[in-house]
């Protein structure tokens, strides 16, 4: 039987490669005549480089201002064959590099410039193209940061000028408003409702500089509020969303890993509704059940550290079946503090307990 194992990350428990490592040792553990590919994959945030490197192109290090200022190292990809860049949001600005729980002063604070000086690293190499990919940053400036770091608004935009640039995003949330940038991620970044206020008015504000700077209104545009609305300022130098799940595919060549699969087995940190509203594993599900076993439909499989769904839901959304980390381990900590593990663990019974279809 051929198995695909291509989960998301688990949160900030474990990348999407480490995942799909533990999931392969315990597949194999249990079911070693099996034919098992590794493609583990993501939406833009977090790991969007770890996942395309373990697939094609050449890190490049960079030493840039993290969230708060501080010096901090972080990657980016050179895909030389494909004159294509790739450059992770969340490598420069991401939750992680607070070092600490967010508080509404770092919701003030934090900012985009690490992210504007790895672009700024890419455009020193003869690029046609650069992908960035967002999610999972502590930031709310609208891309402020990266704008200056970049030269300046005009300047910004002159140095794009003849670059494909693509904005790697799966999140739809307009800037501004109920549904923007600062009221619907502004919380997950510790604002309170006072600072939650403030973050809309600096955005307001702002948002009349890159509205400017495109000669349209981009802040009511779907992914202008991705990354604390650093979407909105990609879209003002010129960029182009496309979902960040579909970046990943193409580039990994997942259509293809998909359609020769009997099996697909796909996971996330938190299996929930919003899951099936189009993160990776539902994108990748539907592939699978139309492209998968060469066109005949393969069976999905979703190991998660939690899942809220209830098994009517589930079958439902035609998943095979969908496992709990938390229901190996015992417990939520055991399950975060050993999780690699306790995939594993979870993988292996899972392998040992299917039957052929």
């Amino acid at each position: 039987m051929r198995v695909l194992i291509a989960p998301d990350s688990f949160g900030d428990t474990m990348s999407a490669v480490v995942a799909a490592r533990a999931i392969e040792a315990g597949w194999l553990a249990a079911r070693p005549s099996d034919n098992v590919v590794v493609a583990p994959q993501s939406d833009g945030g977090p790991g969007f480089v770890d996942v395309l490197a373990s697939r094609l192109g050449t890190r490049r290090p960079e030493f840039v201002h993290g969230p708060l200022g501080a010096g901090i190292p972080a990657n980016w990809l050179l895909d030389d064959a494909a004159s294509t860049a790739y450059v992770e949001c969340a490598q420069a600005c991401g939750l992680h590099q607070l070092g600490g729980a967010p508080t509404p002063r770092t919701a003030m604070r934090a900012d985009t410039s690490g992210v504007g000086e790895l672009l700024d690293a890419a455009l020193r190499h003869p690029v046609a193209r650069i992908v960035v990919g967002l999610g999972g940053s502590a930031t709310t400036d609208g891309g402020a940061g990266l704008v200056e770091a970049l030269g300046g608004g005009e300047r910004a935009r002159e140095r794009l000028r003849g670059v494909e640039l693509i904005v790697a995003s799966d999140v739809e949330n307009p800037l501004l408003g109920p549904t923007g940038a600062a009221a619907v991620f502004g919380p997950q970044k510790g604002a309170d409702p006072d600072t939650v206020e403030a973050l809309e008015r600096r955005l307001a504000e702002w948002s009349t500089t890159l509205n400017a700077l495109a000669g349209r209104d981009v802040t009511g545009e779907p992914g202008a509020g991705a990354a604390g609305g650093l979407g909105a300022a990609l879209l003002a130098l010129g960029g182009r969303r496309v979902s960040g799940a579909s970046v990943v595919a193409e580039a990994t060549g997942l259509e293809e890993e998909v359609t020769a699969a009997d099996v697909v087995v796909t996971g996330e940190g938190r299996f929930d509704a919003q899951t099936l509203r189009g993160k990776v594993v539902s994108a990748l599900h539907r592939r699978a059940s139309t492209l998968g076993a060469r066109g005949a439909g393969a069976s999905t499989l979703v190991l998660a550290g939690q899942v809220t769904l209830s098994d009517a839901e589930i079958e439902a959304a035609g998943i095979a079946g969908a496992h709990s980390i938390v229901d190996v381990a015992g417990s939520v900590e055991v399950a975060m503090n050993d999780a690699e593990n306790q995939l594993t663990a979870l993988a292996r019974r899972v392998a040992a307990d299917l039957r052929p279809r």
